[in-house]
């Protein structure tokens, strides 16, 4: 996809994990610790969609919305800046005061990461951003990432949560071989003390639901390095 998206917020870990995993979602991210900052990126570089928190060290998320509501939007599109806000502030009047200046949402911290990534892609697509279909295809392999569907020449195929993020993960970045130690550290986040075993046994279950029967195989082991998906040849 590599739609902008702009990450508002003053906590170095929020921002380092939910950058991370717009990333892995195949975003292209920026971020900003303060109000200031977040208005001078937007300036120079109109994003498609800003996370904003509330209680920033400068200027409050309320304030910093009023002024990005005077911004263009990447690529000249019509229309304000999107805006979620992320937040730990929770009450009621919070969320109706964000609404009603004009935020697109308002999600309050802790957050779900899969919610989260529905709602910002259900925000694009409203927006223009997005096309209404976020289908990935690859040969005959289907991948609904907001459905956590994915079918293979037609014929739905049940994945795990995990199964799904990985397989996710190779479509996202089909035709490139990937090291272990990379899959190993975007799908599961954590390094397992470095044993990539995990990402062998979760390929493996992968290959007995998708590479079956007389249909062509879509995941390529590369020895020494990792593994690979890619459409099979015509």
């Amino acid at each position: 996809m590599g739609e902008r998206l702009l990450v508002v917020d003053d906590e170095p870990t929020v921002k380092e994990l939910l950058s991370a995993t717009l990333r892995f979602a195949g975003f292209t991210v920026s971020s900003a610790d303060n109000g200031a900052q977040a208005l001078e990126q937007a300036r120079r570089d109109p994003p498609d969609l800003v996370l904003l928190d509330v209680m920033l060290p400068d200027l409050d998320g309320f304030e910093v919305l009023r002024r990005l509501r005077g911004l263009p939007r990447a690529d000249g599109r019509p229309g304000p800046v999107p805006v979620l806000f992320l937040t730990a502030r929770d009450a009621k009047a919070d969320k109706v005061n964000g609404l009603r200046l004009g935020g697109d949402d308002y999600v309050t911290k802790p957050f779900d990461l899969e919610e989260l990534l529905a709602r910002i892609r259900a925000i694009l697509r409203r927006t223009g951003v997005l096309p209404d279909d976020q289908t990935l295809v690859v040969g005959d392999l289907e991948l609904d990432p907001d459905g956590h569907q994915v079918t293979r020449a037609s014929h739905p195929v049940r994945l795990s949560p995990t199964e799904f993020r990985l397989l996710h993960y190779l479509v996202l970045n089909a035709g490139r071989v990937l090291p272990k130690a990379q899959i190993l550290e975007q799908v599961w986040r954590y390094d397992f003390a470095g044993d990539t075993s995990i990402v062998d046994t979760y390929v493996s279950y992968l290959r007995r639901k998708l590479d079956t029967g007389e249909s062509p195989k879509l995941i390529h082991t590369v020895h020494g390095v990792g593994y690979l998906l890619r459409k099979p040849k015509a």
